[in-house]
């Protein structure tokens, strides 16, 4: 049956898909800026950040977390009774993922970045963001590792066709990026599997736009 989106449901899912969508397409704008070296650093996927870089990266990355939990916030109001199970793991994912990348960005963006720039890493060097080879690094992919377990367990969430098929899909490509986001610690050149991720995230993220700008969704199984 077709039931009706409430307007505060329908405005949260459609804006933070749509931001979500936006501050993606952004990062991963920047990504490919980094690592062509346009940002200051040597370029590759190994070179340390510049200050530069660390703005253009994780500035949008930081609002992307927030936009994400309130879109999974906003699939989870839709989600029909015998279904929730899947989309409260996702917001509990989420919210760990919000969690880790906002205290990671705003730690470099307030006081690692700003101390770099002024040639002052006395102090900061355990903090300093160096991709496979520092703790805060960890701390990100692991973050956007549960990004992926979210997005997993919200594929569960849709049974429909359409619109509705094309984000199960991405979700689930999002999804399956897990491992190699997750161990590219170890193997260093995962990371470049894991950067379909500019694909995945976007398509779930455009797709889940797309379900909440219509003013009905089916809801099977309804009692």
């Amino acid at each position: 049956m077709l039931e009706k989106i409430s307007p505060a449901t329908r405005a949260a899912g459609f804006w933070s898909a749509v931001l979500s969508t936006t501050f993606s397409l952004i990062y991963v704008l920047g990504q490919l800026a980094e690592w062509l070296g346009w940002l200051g650093s040597k370029g590759g996927s190994e070179s340390m950040s510049t200050p530069l870089g660390i703005f253009v990266l994780l500035t949008p990355s930081l609002f992307l977390g927030s936009a994400f939990l309130v879109l999974v916030i906003s699939v989870d109001r839709l989600t029909p009774p015998d279904r929730k199970i899947w989309s409260r793991s996702a917001v509990a994912f989420a919210t760990i993922y919000t969690a880790l990348i906002s205290i990671n960005c705003y730690v470099q963006l307030t006081w690692v970045g700003p101390r770099l720039a002024a040639g002052r890493t006395t102090g900061v060097e355990p903090f300093l963001f160096v991709p496979f080879n520092s703790f805060l690094y960890a701390v990100y992919i692991l973050g956007y590792s549960l990004m992926s377990l979210a997005t997993l367990f919200l594929a569960l969430v849709f049974t429909g066709k359409g619109v509705e098929r094309v984000a199960k899909w991405f979700l689930i490509a999002n999804g399956l990026l897990l491992p190699f986001i997750a161990l590219q610690m170890y193997w260093h050149w995962m990371i470049w599997v894991a950067a379909l991720w500019g694909i995945t995230f976007p398509g779930s993220s455009w797709s889940l736009a797309l379900i909440f700008k219509r003013e009905e969704i089916a809801i099977p199984n309804k009692p």
